[in-house]
Parts: C-alpha cells; structure tokens; sequence
C-alpha cells in the first residue's frame, strides 16, 4: 500500500472516531429540536438530519486539522534521513 492511502486512512479513521465523539459530548448537551438560526428562526431539520449534518461537519473540520498536522510533521522524501549507514554496502 502507498505512503498516500496509508496516511489517507489513518485521517479518515481517526478523524471519523474523533467526530463521533465530539457528537456524542455536544448532543448531550443540545436538544436538536430546540437549535435556531442565528435570526431566531427554528431549524425545521428532523433530528437525525441535524445529526447527519453535524456530524459530516465535525468529521470534515476533525479530518481538515489531522491532514494538516500530518502534512506539517512528514518530511519529504528528500529530506528523510538514510536508513542505512553512511558507508553501507562496502
């Protein structure tokens, strides 16, 4: 498997159960049925829509941030130190 899809993996897993949790701790606190728009008006949503959309929410902005501190901790390719020692083989 390529360096690419692994790393695609490991932000998508671990952004998926970040946002999983992070719905869980704020929809234990918020009602659904009681969100309104920033001008009072209700949210005619059903739940499980607020849900979806919350979540697919959570689940973008969780992936956006663990790409980005993929991207800054990896070094190319380039820069990567050998894995061997300097004289090796002889």
């Amino acid at each position: 498997m390529s360096r690419i899809a692994r790393f695609a993996m490991a932000v998508a897993w671990s952004s998926f159960l970040a946002a999983g949790v992070l719905e869980a701790l704020v929809f234990a606190v918020v009602d659904p049925g009681e969100l309104r728009w920033f001008g009072a008006a209700p949210v005619d949503l059903s739940a499980q829509a607020v849900y979806t959309l919350s979540f697919l929410l959570f689940w973008a902005v969780v992936a956006l941030g663990a790409s980005l501190a993929l991207l800054l901790a990896t070094q190319p390719d380039e820069a990567r130190p050998p894995r061997h020692s300097p004289g090796w083989p002889r």
